[in-house]
């Protein structure tokens, strides 16, 4: 297999999670075919892109976010707010007016464009994007994938972006170089676009190996994020670390041949924090197995001592990431009854692969809750903190087993 930015031979592996089912492909019956996909990742050694294979396996970008796809931004309080904040922020830093315009891509529910008050345009080709707020909103959402045709679409009738933002998306795309080409294509010539993506070093020193399931093409550092938007027309010039989804960077970039916003520091702090990690090093690689292994090993343990001593294990949280864990781990109904989960679109369906079944709430309080989205589990906590008070113990497998 060759790399999908610089068409190296890929000859590391990072990790094998064995096979699983598209993380996202909810069952409406326990019953039937599964189709089943390795799940792998490689590293480039030629430019430290960390990738999947799914190439070699013919599983398509429309088989993977499809118009059922059902994940919403919005059921997350602190992930809308965090939205809230991000608009706030490039509000003042470009002051948007009324003759300015932004572009998401990926814009999901409207859980970040329902804050603006001036002119966008939104991307997502899914069918999430219905739930947004109204149809005024509606109406300025394109339902395609964001590519480099998609923007020069827009470019020829004039229409350009002072703002561009693109919140965890960028590690869904296939053809990485195409999609970023866009966003040079579509800026204006003293535009900003963000991204905020998980971070590879989190991801590695955190064991998140529950961030690695088959709609993630790409696990990203800045070292390969930067080389990728130079090759493809931008210039990272300025970065943050952010703690969502577990330890995320927000890098802020410009069109290289007109932007002349200069480079702050932690840009280069951070590219010199990667190197210093060992991120241009197989041995940074190479040792995740183990520790993927060793979070599969403990959680088991805790699951089968849990079923000896007859006590009942749940889980909140029908997350993709959830799924890549619990097929990893083999875990099925015998050892977690259920998972209780807030989005309708899961409810009454099963978990792929381990065909667990999800439901709209409790029926009754169990022992241990394991929190499948350990990102949010602070939030998750105080709202199931009622169970608590019964008796129930709060459970999460990742970076390390922790009962709370």
């Amino acid at each position: 297999m060759l790399c999908r930015h610089c068409n190296a031979e890929l000859t590391l592996q990072m990790v094998d999670l064995g096979t699983a089912p598209p993380s996202n492909a909810f069952r409406s019956t326990p019953d039937g075919v599964e189709h089943y996909y390795p799940l792998q990742v490689l590293v480039c050694t030629a430019c430290w892109l960390a990738q999947t294979n799914l190439d070699l396996f013919k599983l398509g970008y429309d088989e993977l976010f499809t118009a059922e796809y059902p994940y919403f931004s919005s059921t997350s309080p602190s992930y809308v707010e965090h939205a809230r904040r991000l608009v706030e922020h490039m509000t003042d830093m470009l002051h948007l007016g009324p003759d300015s315009l932004t572009v998401e891509v990926g814009c999901n529910d409207g859980y970040l464009l329902q804050h603006l008050e001036t002119p966008f345009i939104g991307f997502e080709p899914t069918k999430t994007v219905n739930s947004c707020k109204n149809f005024k909103m509606l109406r300025n959402i394109r339902k395609v994938f964001f590519s480099e045709n998609a923007a020069k679409e827009l470019a020829q009738l004039n229409i350009r972006a002072d703002w561009m933002v693109c919140n965890n998306v960028l590690a869904h795309v296939p053809d990485i170089n195409d999609f970023v080409r866009g966003f040079a294509m579509l800026l204006k010539d003293d535009g900003v676009a963000t991204f905020e993506f998980p971070h590879l070093l989190n991801l590695i020193a955190q064991n998140q190996l529950d961030t690695i399931y088959n709609e993630h093409y790409s696990y990203l550092s800045l070292t390969a994020v930067d080389r990728i938007f130079k090759e493809n027309g931008l210039d990272i010039f300025d970065v943050e670390c952010i703690p969502v989804h577990g330890g995320s960077l927000r890098v802020y970039a410009q069109r290289r041949d007109t932007g002349c916003r200069e480079n702050t520091l932690l840009v280069r702090m951070i590219l010199d924090r990667e190197e210093e990690a060992g991120i241009k090093t197989e041995k940074f690689y190479r040792d995740f197995q183990c520790s993927a292994e060793n979070v599969k090993n403990n959680l088991l343990v805790f699951l089968l001592q849990a079923k000896q001593l007859k006590r009942t294990v749940a889980a909140f949280g029908a997350a993709a990431k959830g799924n890549t864990l619990l097929n990893f781990a083999g875990v099925r109904s015998d050892l977690v009854q259920f998972v209780v989960d807030d989005t309708p679109s899961k409810q009454g369906k099963f978990l792929p692969g381990s065909r667990i079944p999800v439901l709209k709430e409790f029926p009754f309080i169990p022992d241990y809750v394991l929190i499948l989205p350990w990102n949010w589990k602070d939030d998750i906590i105080k709202k199931l903190s009622y169970m608590g008070e019964h008796g129930t113990k709060f459970v999460t497998a990742i970076p390390k087993l922790e009962i709370l």
